[in-house]
């Protein structure tokens, strides 16, 4: 090993050797280099990560600077919240796979919204959140502010009127040190969330207005400004937890940059990784294998692309812990 290690990289390196091992052990090291060459790491957040608790290790991970920037489901952004504020409400369901219909009905009844076998509990984590998010939106309109979803969060994170609430212990909250560090995030699809949907209905009921919650465009717009800015030297590396939006939004500002700006200096993505247990099949971006994405104008002939085919849940704080030397 190049660099002191702490018992799980030890761990890792020892006996993680082949197949998906050892490609997670490829893929961290490679990761490690990218940021010890000087470059950036944007890392994106699919599927439920937030709800199976990541925030253990991506907090972490945030705080030591091993991440510059993060793309995320809207589901992503206020689970990490959930988790925070209702950790004690939630319930697990181990043998998830043998519910019946009926099973599923009674979680319902109950007000418990299952995600595989943790279930959220809609009063304690949607509610609670809810009354105090809808100021922040209302305050911003009668000011005529409009601000992006992450920021919103922020501003609710950092008023400290949650704090009544935690169940946790605060630095196992990825947004909570996002919020501290004003870490640039990218919600694409948005309005695909609980609080997407919660500010939808105060739209259709007119008591708020679209235009106070910055779109998806500018977004995009937004990132592509960070992306000018941080890509020079060792560049940007995109380590993509999923598949989905939250990958396939952000990617594509380097070909938007180079094919539609016509900015021909423009550098590639300088590193890839995903980790999805998605298979390749007939038309599925997830499962795309990484030289796809060179057609497309997203990697160069030369990045260094990794895919490990495993659980993220598994995975992801593996490869955090060798980046933090843990």
């Amino acid at each position: 090993m190049s660099k002191a290690k702490g018992p799980i990289s030890r761990f890792i390196e020892t006996n993680y050797l082949h197949f998906n091992a050892a490609a997670l052990v490829d893929a961290a090291k490679g990761y490690e280099a990218h940021l010890d060459a000087g470059g950036k790491m944007m890392i994106t957040l699919a599927g439920a990560m937030s709800t199976a608790e990541l925030g253990i290790s991506l907090a972490e991970m945030i705080r030591q600077d091993k991440v510059s920037i993060i793309s995320c489901t809207g589901a992503n952004l206020e689970e990490d919240i959930m988790n925070l504020v209702a950790h004690s409400h939630y319930k697990r369901v181990p043998h998830y796979r043998d519910l019946s219909p009926q099973d599923e009905w009674e979680l319902l009844e109950n007000h418990y919204n299952r995600v595989t076998d943790p279930c959220i509990p809609e009063e304690e984590a949607f509610r609670r959140i809810q009354q105090h998010i809808h100021k922040i939106w209302a305050d911003a309109e009668q000011a005529g502010e409009r601000y992006f979803p992450h920021e919103y969060m922020y501003k609710l994170l950092n008023s400290g009127v949650l704090q009544q609430y935690y169940e946790i212990d605060p630095k196992n909250s990825w947004m909570l040190a996002a919020a501290e560090k004003n870490l640039p995030i990218v919600v694409p699809g948005w309005e695909d969330s609980t609080m997407g949907n919660i500010f939808a209905s105060y739209v259709v009921k007119g008591a708020l207005k679209a235009s106070t919650m910055k779109s998806g465009i500018e977004y995009m717009a937004y990132l592509s400004d960070w992306y000018i800015k941080n890509s020079g030297g060792k560049g940007v590396g995109f380590f993509q937890i999923g598949g989905g939006i939250a990958g396939d939004f952000p990617i594509c500002v380097v070909p938007m940059l180079y094919q539609d700006l016509e900015m021909e200096n423009i550098p590639f993505w300088s590193y890839f990784c995903q980790i999805s247990d998605s298979t390749t099949s007939y038309g599925s971006y997830s499962g795309a294998v990484p030289n796809e994405k060179i057609t497309w104008g997203k990697l160069d002939i030369n990045t260094p692309k990794f895919i490990v085919e495993s659980d993220a849940t598994i995975v992801a704080p593996l490869i955090f812990a060798w980046v933090l030397g843990q």
